[in-house]
């Protein structure tokens, strides 16, 4: 049952349940008193474009290399600091929307029958209960066909309540409220909103109410001061937001949204919403058995071996990336934007790291489920971000660097600001992330067969690779290629005379993802039949010319190029282990020394502390997975759901960040279905013994792949569905070393184990 549901009343943020429409997002509280929805549109942001660009950072570019080659850490540092880290130091941050209040006045002691809950099957949140005699229904979703946020309000028989827009923090007992105006006129209430900052992007919020027809008398809706009065028994609140991102006349936009809703029954609002949103979630399904569903859901959380709250886990992780990250109605020019550190869901006006898109790894977590979890639409907004920052990256490319192409630090905003970000050493200094976001062009190629997606991206991907040929130099041997300045994101090291550093060259999770993006550039022109490029014979000179892989004395994949000592060894990050995860050119079959090195690393982390964030356990549960290590796997689930799980089912760094989300539900699917693996899809290579018996129903795999199937203790039960869509080659492996079956051609493909 995919359901998340609660005995109680949210009694803060971290209670509460979302809904969204990729760009509209709300919290709903479910309270009987005063239900209160917190609100964010995704284009809320402070201020404006900046130029933030170091004026003096080319220039003294060269000499920086020369003392990152001499190991002289200290001098290299304090040259970055004043030469490299920009001013301002902070890119933009997100802010919330507002504050949606109904006021009943009904405690909750008073309160009989109370229930709330998310359905994560149609994406409506429900609030049930009994007051004074009376039953009251509340529903709210957030509709993409119609782009508004609705709630509907019944009750057994008319009730009056109150309706109150405003834009408060999330500090409950702060009575500030940052807007502009509240405008009441007829059964519209409009708020107008300026976050702070030059430039800034004004936004208007308007709602309206209309009320069913009642055969219990006459329904009623009128002003008292800046809020609405309804009397009723089936009210439908509307709510509309645009900023000026996207609309210059802001008012005209949200009443057009509302106008155009408010043409369809409120049936067929929510028949719309339904439809449009099942034909995505309804893409993939997995039971995993005993589901407790009878256990509300913070109390399920409590038992992390619960099989049925992995499901549910997994689906939720589906539910928020349809939630906070889809395409454009027609194309992307109404400029859709991807899911930030909070997908949607900000409610600080201080919001931690600012609520931005970050690039180290946990804007590309946010979509590691969407093509093997059969949601590759919702990716779009990610491509494009990708070509806005292709564009804004060659002035930093070209200013800072010399080079041509485009680059992006390791963050990013509204604006698509691509210098360095804040002043932390082990961090800010780091120009690949667009290099990182490039490998997700290659990948949802090799998952859908888009052609024409790819000649679109190509350019970006071709700026890219131009940036990395430039950027790379010869390393202190005179052998290699490699990036200089260069870091492995977040750690510091211990070099062979005791000092601490950071800045290096060619960190190993550079070297793997010049790698990456190198030869995906390669295959993408052979994909294309572009036979002449004037890039081609630079780059296949250029892989020839990295350096290698290297395993340290410990056995562990070494993170940078000397046998350094890590000056955390449980740090978050495990950068160094890229090409295991997401990457694949560390693999079991074809690189066992690599992989086996792999393992050795993971269990240095673990053991020192490893994991300590919601993010990095994710991230760690998806590599255990590449090991196939099953029983590593259901550990790191477990800590997941017992140490980085809000009552609400949200991942927490602390505090709340959704990428755990996102990753968490991308290693389920690992550890049911890998197709890394050249022309192979592996059925169970990391399924715990707990989770006993299943079924899952469309998993993507590459080469154009869907499958069905289920298992009984740790064995195929039954036929394997396989969809191809490109009619590619593939073999099936069947667990445990089982049989091997083939698919090649299109269509649908039924497979018996004993066959």
């Amino acid at each position: 049952m995919s359901e998340l549901w609660y005995k109680r009343p949210a009694a803060g943020w971290d209670e509460a349940l979302p809904v969204g429409n990729g760009r509209l997002g709300a919290m709903v509280y479910g309270r009987t008193d005063a239900e209160l929805l917190q609100l964010n549109e995704d284009s809320v942001w402070y201020g404006g474009p900046q130029d933030r660009i170091p004026d003096d950072a080319l220039r003294n570019l060269p000499h920086l290399r020369e003392l990152i080659r001499q190991g002289a850490h200290t001098e290299a540092e304090e040259l970055v600091r004043r030469a490299f880290f920009a001013s301002p130091n902070s890119q933009r941050h997100y802010e919330p929307l507002g504050t949606l209040s109904l006021e009943f006045g009904h405690p909750f002691d008073q309160v009989k029958s109370f229930r709330r809950s998310l359905d994560l099957k149609t994406g409506i949140s429900h609030v049930d209960y009994e007051y004074d005699g009376v039953q009251f229904h509340r529903q709210v979703l957030a509709s993409y066909p119609d782009s508004v946020l609705a709630i509907r309000v019944q009750a057994s028989r008319c009730t009056e309540f109150l309706v109150r827009l405003s834009r408060l923090s999330e500090l409950e007992y702060e009575t500030n409220e940052f807007l502009d105006d509240i405008v009441v006129e007829g059964q519209f209430i409009t708020m107008h909103v300026t976050p702070g900052g030059r430039d800034s992007n004004r936004a208007a919020c308007k709602l309206t109410i209309r009320c069913e027809s009642d055969k219990q008398g006459p329904t009623r809706i009128e002003r008292v001061g800046k809020a609405l009065v309804v009397n009723a028994s089936d009210a439908l609140i509307l709510i509309a937001a645009q900023s000026t991102y996207r609309y210059k006349d802001i008012d005209h936009a949200t009443r057009v949204n509302l106008t155009s809703a408010l043409a369809h029954s409120t049936d067929t609002i929510w028949s719309r919403h339904v439809a449009d949103y099942q034909a995505l979630y309804g893409r993939l399904e997995l039971l995993l058995g005993p589901d407790a569903t009878d256990i509300p859901t913070d109390e399920r959380i409590l038992n992390a071996r619960d099989p049925g709250l992995i499901a549910l886990y997994l689906h939720y992780a589906r539910y928020l990336l349809i939630s906070c990250s889809r395409p454009g109605k027609v194309d992307d020019s109404d400029r859709v934007l991807p899911a930030t550190l909070q997908g949607i869901w900000n409610p600080s006006f201080h919001p931690p790291w600012g609520c931005r898109y970050t690039l180290n790894i946990n804007l590309q977590m946010n979509y590691w489920p969407a093509n093997v979890g059969n949601l590759a639409e919702c990716e779009q907004p990610l491509f494009a971000l990708l070509e806005r920052l292709a564009a804004t990256g060659a002035e930093t490319a070209r200013k800072m660097y010399g080079c041509r192409g485009w680059t992006v630090h390791h963050n990013t905003d509204l604006w698509a600001d691509t210098g360095p970000v804040d002043r932390w050493m082990p961090a800010t200094l780091w120009p690949l992330g667009g290099a990182w976001l490039c490998t997700h062009i290659w990948e949802h190629y090799l998952f859908s067969g888009d052609r024409r997606f790819l000649r679109r991206i190509l350019p970006v991907l071709i700026g890219c690779v131009e940036f990395l040929l430039d950027y790379l130099v010869y390393d202190a041997s005179g052998q290699y290629k490699v990036t200089n300045p260069s870091l492995s994101p977040e750690n510091t090291f211990r070099d062979e005379k005791g000092n601490a550093g950071i800045l290096c060259e060619g960190s190993t999770i550079d070297i793997q993802l010049v790698r990456a993006v190198l030869e995906a550039f390669v295959a993408a022109l052979r994909v294309l039949d572009v036979t002449e490029n004037k890039l081609l014979l630079e780059v296949r000179d250029t892989l020839r010319r990295l350096p290698p892989l290297r395993i340290g004395s410990a056995g562990q994949l070494q993170e940078w190029m000397v046998d350094y000592e890590e000056l955390e060894p449980g740090h978050r990050h495990v950068s160094h282990l890229w090409a295991l995860y997401p990457g694949y050119d560390i693999n079991l079959v074809t690189t066992p020394e690599l992989a086996k090195s792999c393992a050795v690393t993971l269990k240095r982390r673990q053991s020192a502390g490893g994991g300590h964030t919601g993010w990095s356990r994710a991230w760690l549960l998806n590599l255990q997975a590449r090991l196939r290590d099953a029983d590593e796997c259901a550990n790191h689930i477990e800590q997941l759901l017992a140490k980085s799980t809000l009552p609400n089912l949200l991942d927490t760094h602390p505090p709340f960040q959704i990428d755990g989300n996102f990753g968490g539900g991308a290693g389920i699917l690992e550890m049911l279905v890998q197709s890394h693996e050249d022309g192979k899809i592996r059925l169970l290579p990391a399924c715990p013994p707990i989770w006993k018996s299943g079924r899952l129903r469309g998993v993507r795999a590459r080469g154009g792949f869907e499958l069905e199937f289920g298992w009984e203790d740790g064995a195929i039960c039954g036929p394997v569905i396989v969809k191809s869509e490109l009619g590619l080659r593939a073999i099936v492996q069947y667990p445990n070393d089982g049989p091997r079956r083939i698919v090649e051609g299109m269509g649908s493909f039924i497979l018996n184990g004993d066959d």
